[in-house]
């Protein structure tokens, strides 16, 4: 495992320009629920939604507005997915990174979109069933977890191997199940640093962490991840592991 920790930090490092360039829509993804009506909150760099209080202010514009946002957001996020992706894929089949992200971007960006419109309406879905039954966080978390597991690797597969969007989210499945190692690393690396740099600016800038903690995941960790995320991936490829 640690061969895919040095070599998604070497293609980070390498990249840099262009990974700090597609980047940038993770920070405007982030910013665009902050400017709609509806409450919302940043915690360890990232925005949540507060459900409880949609719940019981429900109507037809609030609706819209939550629907559209959100679109915006995830199209957004599936645009910095695929071009960060592109940049790995080129550096695997030795071309210019240029030339790949403007071939097939927006099929891609459209593919990964889906991904996470499927998964986000799931997620809303055992959401409101949640808040009816009473449990909530509960049933959000667990549908949340499990249906990450369908849409982690499925970027990946979209944009290395051209598949469609059923197939790579079943194969997301097959290669966290064969090789959970690599999930489970990006899941735990993950946490930890986010929650000790949350902790390190809370304690040091606490008026101001939230936004600086939301600037640093946008634009350092989740392109990072991202990577990683790829580089796990590739590994299922024995002739391009180096």
């Amino acid at each position: 495992m640690g061969n895919v920790l040095s070599d998604s930090f070497h293609t980070y490092r390498s990249n840099l320009k262009l990974v700090l360039l597609f980047s940038i829509p993770f920070i405007i993804a982030s910013l665009i629920p902050l400017f709609a009506p509806f409450p919302t909150y940043i915690s360890a760099g990232a925005i949540f939604l507060r459900n409880s209080s949609i719940f019981l202010n429900l109507n037809f514009i609030s609706l819209a507005v939550i629907i559209a946002a959100f679109f915006l957001s995830l199209l957004f996020i599936s645009f910095a997915f695929v071009a960060i992706n592109l940049i790995v894929k080129s550096k695997r089949t030795h071309t210019k990174a240029s030339s790949r992200v403007l071939k097939g971007i927006e099929k891609y960006t459209v593919n990964v979109l889906i991904v996470l419109l499927i998964y986000s309406i799931v997620l809303s879905i055992a959401s409101v069933l949640g808040y009816m039954a009473g449990i909530q966080a509960l049933i959000t978390g667990i549908v949340g977890f499990f249906g990450f597991v369908f849409v982690f690797y499925a970027p990946s597969a979209i944009v290395m191997e051209d598949k469609k969007i059923i197939r790579s989210m079943i194969d997301s499945v097959r290669l966290v199940v064969s090789a959970p190692q690599y999930f489970l690393l990006w899941l735990v690396l993950l946490v930890v640093i986010i929650s000790l740099l949350d902790s390190v600016f809370i304690i040091t800038v606490a008026q101001i962490s939230r936004y600086i903690m939301l600037v640093i995941t946008s634009l350092f960790i989740l392109p990072y991840f991202v990577i990683l995320m790829t580089e796990s991936y590739m590994k299922r490829f024995p002739i391009l592991r180096h």
